[in-house]
């Protein structure tokens, strides 16, 4: 894990820089808290921050106020290092956002064990903001986190002009899938079709769970040309796709899918519903020509 030190004096950085490369960790150093700011803003920012409460130009609380002020996608947990020992202080201190409070000289052992806690609330932070984007049953994302990730990837759309397309899909009669093998086969088509659209897209295409069985892809810097060309793959992918039954292997689930592609020039935050919309009424047209088939916005 990446820690950050945010300390003034040298040689104090340097005593707490050695002993948490000693204990495994991946260190980033700085003597200045607005340098720190602009580091804690970076997408592979630390996510455990260790700052001394007194320095120039900004101080620990200080810093720590900002960061809190941040909207962030990860938490960034916050210990202030300090001489100050009184209970007013801590106080102040924890009041800041502060995490966790060490009065220097640190004990190793103590500080140790604290920024090991830290790691602990870290990863349950992680392990439940991943729950709470996964869909339970494909792993991909869920509805609500894939319009999230939207919404970001169109404002970056926006500020740079790009082009920005989406592929929507529904497995061809589903219904008759689970009618036929059972709920339990319907669950595997649906984790084996979600893995496969998601291998034939490119690593920074976001995948998800529309709802039921219908899926939803988010191409950034993609025309309209070359998001049907990726949905034409993925359909001749799905049709050759067989799926043995758990009981009987000799028995193999063939389904085909209907694709609606649309794409456009991000200009406002609006244009989102708009690709959406123009993308659901491509597949729409797509199931109303017999299925199987891409087609795009018109």
């Amino acid at each position: 894990m990446k820690v950050m030190i945010v300390d003034d004096e040298p040689i104090s950085r340097r005593i707490l820089e050695n002993f948490l490369i000693e204990c495994g960790y991946e260190v980033l150093s700085t003597y200045d808290g607005m340098e720190a700011l602009k580091i804690i803003q970076s997408p592979d920012a630390p996510k455990l921050v260790i700052s001394d409460w007194m320095m120039p130009n900004m101080n620990g609380v200080e810093l720590c106020e900002k960061i809190r002020g941040m909207e962030k996608d990860q938490y960034t947990y916050f210990i202030l290092l300090t001489t100050k020992a009184e209970k007013r202080d801590i106080i102040k201190g924890l009041e800041s956002g502060a995490d966790d409070f060490i009065v220097k000289p640190f004990d190793r052992e103590e500080l140790k064990y604290r920024i090991k806690i830290g790691e602990r609330i870290i990863d349950l932070e992680q392990r439940i903001m991943q729950l709470a984007n996964t869909d339970y049953l494909t792993g991909i994302l869920n509805r609500r986190a894939f319009m999230e990730r939207m919404a970001e990837e169109a404002n970056r759309s926006i500020r740079n002009e790009e082009e920005m397309s989406i592929i929507i899909m529904d497995i061809d009669h589903f219904k008759k899938v689970n009618d036929t093998f059972g709920h339990q086969v319907g669950d595997l088509v649906l984790q084996r079709f979600a893995d496969r659209i998601s291998m034939a897209s490119r690593s920074y295409d976001f995948v998800g769970r529309y709802g039921g069985e219908e899926f939803i892809i988010g191409l950034p810097q993609t025309t309209l040309e070359q998001s049907w060309n990726a949905a034409e793959r993925m359909r001749k992918d799905i049709e050759k796709m067989g799926l043995p039954l758990p009981d009987d292997p000799q028995i193999s689930v063939r389904i085909t899918a209907s694709f609606g592609v649309a794409s456009c020039l991000m200009k406002s935050s609006k244009d989102v519903d708009s690709i959406i919309k123009l993308a659901d009424e491509a597949l729409y047209r797509a199931k109303a020509e017999g299925r199987n088939r891409v087609c795009h916005s018109l």
